[in-house]
């Protein structure tokens, strides 16, 4: 079972050129869906509330194979409205409530995890950052961890608390994925390269930035690696990086690399193994910005324009 924790939310989608669209969405519940397509048995731990966003993001889950364990509450559905610009980028703006208590103290919905994956607004937005932290701690030694910032500015506008938050998670984690944006943010000035290498002395095994049109790039203990974008139509950019770290990570369980007694292992990857990583990981990210909103690639979709794992 691989394990995500974090928010979901709907997307709602602006543009000045097509009437509102509403998506599921949500950073890690978007990794959790992108995880399910690629074939993993997953489920997600989060909030939503019991109203009818949240009925529709339940229905999402299960109509795609994630397990939900958490039951709707009494807050209401968090929503993210994304207003593209001309080129199809996203600017966000949120309308949040962020909160797991007990979490880390549930052993039991973390029993046969081999993965766990959180981050975005879960490790940041208190209350429930401390919760998904104290978490994260606890299932460290029977699980890989990954984390990915996905910074959004607009709502922890303290950088500095950001930082701190991002290390904690980063020193706690075996894979990173992070976009150059969020590096310039976290570190302003500072190649995201070098960013990406002090990352990697805090303990991870691998750390990979995301470059846009400019492709990924990633740093492992036996060295660097990058690979071109794989070419696409863009439609729009929302969900892109989320397909890009589900498979990111199915790619690591697909060489049975996950599990705490995997460290090591995984610590051994080449260059060359991570190259096919990043080309597997930036192929599924194509598909997800040919198309509105986010919506992930299935495995069959990827066998059929030739991309495997």
């Amino acid at each position: 079972m691989l394990t995500v924790i974090g928010e979901a939310l709907i997307d709602e989608v602006l543009s000045d050129t097509a009437p509102l669209r509403a998506h599921v969405g949500g950073s890690p519940l978007n990794v959790a869906v992108g995880l399910a397509r690629l074939g993993h048995p997953t489920q997600f731990l989060g909030r939503f509330g019991d109203d009818e966003y949240g009925r529709r993001i339940h229905q999402h889950l299960s109509a795609n194979a994630v397990l939900a364990p958490v039951p709707p509450d009494a807050l209401p559905t968090s929503v993210a409205s994304a207003r593209l610009d001309p080129v199809g980028g996203a600017n966000y703006t949120f309308q949040l409530a962020w909160e797991l208590p007990h979490l880390a103290s549930r052993a039991e919905l973390f029993n046969g995890s081999t993965l766990v994956h959180t981050g975005s607004i879960a490790s940041m937005l208190a209350p429930g950052a401390r919760d998904v932290l104290a978490a994260i701690r606890s299932v460290r030694p029977a699980a890989t961890v990954s984390y990915d910032p996905n910074c959004r500015p607009t709502i922890i506008k303290d950088v500095g608390y950001a930082r701190e938050q991002a290390e904690k998670f980063v020193a706690l984690s075996d894979v990173v994925k992070a976009s150059d944006e969020d590096l310039e943010w976290l570190y302003p000035g500072q190649d995201h390269r070098e960013s990406a290498r002090r990352w990697l002395g805090l303990g991870p095994a691998v750390v990979v930035v995301t470059r846009g049109s400019r492709g990924p790039w990633a740093v492992v203990d036996r060295g660097e690696c990058e690979v071109p974008a794989a070419a696409a139509r863009v439609v729009d950019t929302v969900g892109a990086g989320d397909s890009f770290m589900a498979a990111l990570l199915s790619a690591v369980v697909d060489r049975e690399l996950d599990g705490g007694q995997r460290r090591n292992e995984l610590r051994a990857l080449s260059v060359e193994q991570m190259q096919d990583v990043l080309a597997f990981a930036s192929a599924a990210a194509a598909v997800t910005v040919s198309r509105a909103g986010a919506n992930p690639p299935t495995r069959d979709e990827l066998r059929t324009q030739g991309v495997y794992a």
